[in-house]
């Protein structure tokens, strides 16, 4: 019987092809939660993005079934139940290197966008407006400072570009230190001094019981400080960010991540002091096939 693979949130069309010449059956759906469960009892693998999400109940649904593999087409597992799918003998896999650089790029992008008030002063002229002195007090990079919150693959890269540009990186990280990163321009130190210390801060870490970015962190940093999130909507207490960027203690925020994709915080993506995107981190061709590729090993290499 050939293995069949369920495909939820989509995928590089090049893969899916692969895996069908490979002799795979690939059905490409998208299932409610209340549904999802039902349905995976028969398949043998699920690939799934960010819009879906795999957790109890739908374990509960599935287990004893065909289903033995959950990948998620990404770096983060957050939107399954990792201890509970494996408990009921699924197997959980998911593809960090893929998309490392595309976020890392994406990060950049919205901060140069904060820096030059890029997205605000496109929006104006869209609406036939010539308004070159309001936006001609951007800021440049180089020697500022970047505290970089999680400095695993995407963290790193992040930082590594920042030096490039001339910026000095400053991290904390939660678990094991990397090794080789450390020099005249990147240090690691405590938490409270990233906050303190940086003009810019990107979140580049897993989330947590508690928003990395919240009034009490927010009152621990610089007045006029820029906050970065491409690593996940709960980092950030959003209601706490806008009313810091009302009052002027957060310059410019740059948010590819939301607590809600179906209904975001509006009033937060219409700042005018934020430039934002739908989540489109590891949205590059080049980052779609290489999530392609190591899906297709992934399912080739399976052992149930």
């Amino acid at each position: 019987m050939a293995m069949r693979v369920l495909v939820t949130d989509g995928m590089d069309a090049g893969a899916m092809e692969q895996l069908r010449r490979d002799g795979y059956e690939v059905v490409e759906q998208f299932y409610e939660p209340d549904t999802l469960g039902t349905a995976l009892r028969d398949f043998d693998a699920v690939i799934i993005r960010s819009a879906t999400k795999i957790k109890e109940p739908q374990i509960d649904a599935a287990k004893g079934s065909r289903l033995k593999l959950i990948i998620r087409a990404g770096v983060g597992v957050d939107n399954i139940a990792v201890p509970y799918a494996e408990a009921a003998g699924i197997q959980v896999k998911n593809t960090p290197r893929a998309s490392s650089n595309a976020v890392a790029e994406l990060a950049l992008a919205l901060l140069f966008s904060c820096a030059r008030n890029i997205s605000i002063a496109g929006h104006t002229m869209r609406e036939n407006k010539w308004e070159k002195k309001a936006y001609s007090k951007g800021f440049e990079l180089a020697g500022k400072t970047m505290g970089v919150i999680g400095y695993g693959r995407i963290g790193r890269l992040v930082g590594e570009k920042a030096q490039a540009l001339g910026m000095n990186v400053l991290s904390y990280v939660n678990r094991h230190k990397p090794e080789g990163c450390e020099c005249e321009t990147m240090h690691f130190v405590t938490p409270d001094e990233v906050f303190a210390q940086s003009d810019v801060i990107v979140l580049c870490a897993p989330s947590g019981i508690k928003p990395i970015v919240d009034a009490e962190s927010l009152a621990k940093m610089k007045d006029g400080v820029v906050i970065i999130n491409v690593s996940r909507g709960a980092n950030v207490d959003e209601a706490a960010l806008l009313e810091a960027l009302n009052s002027g203690k957060v310059k410019a925020a740059g948010l590819d991540v939301w607590m809600s994709e179906k209904d975001p915080n509006w009033a937060l993506a219409q700042h005018p002091a934020v430039s934002c995107t739908p989540h489109i981190g590891a949205g590059t061709k080049e980052a779609q096939k290489r999530i392609g590729a190591e899906l297709v090993d992934i399912i080739e290499h399976f052992q149930p």
